[in-house]
């Protein structure tokens, strides 16, 4: 107990899930944090995520595609890669129906739902450590 807890405290990453379903997505946030040890933020649309890096760069974003309020999880990506030190931040699309061709054009990675909690983790600590 007290190793992970000195790995958790010594590891700053931070990873932005933006997830409308709140089951969801604090399944999300709790599997990251307590297998991964990231920090890890819920957004459940896509301008709470815009306010939330105002404050906080994350290492990657995690965006379900189909979001509330008329911005999607891809408009999110563009509009996030647009402002000035955030161009870098890998991505992970997350959707049973996304439109796929405009994911390979922005290099985006995306897992489809279903999926395991096992692959996510993977590609979420491999987009992390990159």
């Amino acid at each position: 107990m007290i190793v992970e807890r000195q790995e958790e405290q010594a590891d700053t990453r931070t990873v932005l899930v933006v997830e409308d379903d709140r089951n969801v997505g604090s399944l999300l946030v709790s599997i990251i944090e307590e297998e991964l040890f990231y920090r890890a933020i819920l957004a459940d649309n896509g301008y709470k995520a815009l306010e939330i890096v105002e404050g906080t760069k994350p290492h990657l974003l995690i965006l379900d595609y189909q979001l509330p309020g008329g911005m999607n999880g891809i408009q999110l990506y563009d509009r996030l890669h647009a402002q000035p030190g955030l161009e870098e931040i890998p991505a992970l699309v997350i959707s049973a129906n996304a439109p796929l061709d405009e994911i390979r054009q922005r290099h985006i990675h995306y897992l489809k739902k279903p999926f395991e909690l096992n692959e996510l983790l993977e590609v979420t600590e491999r987009l992390v450590e990159e």
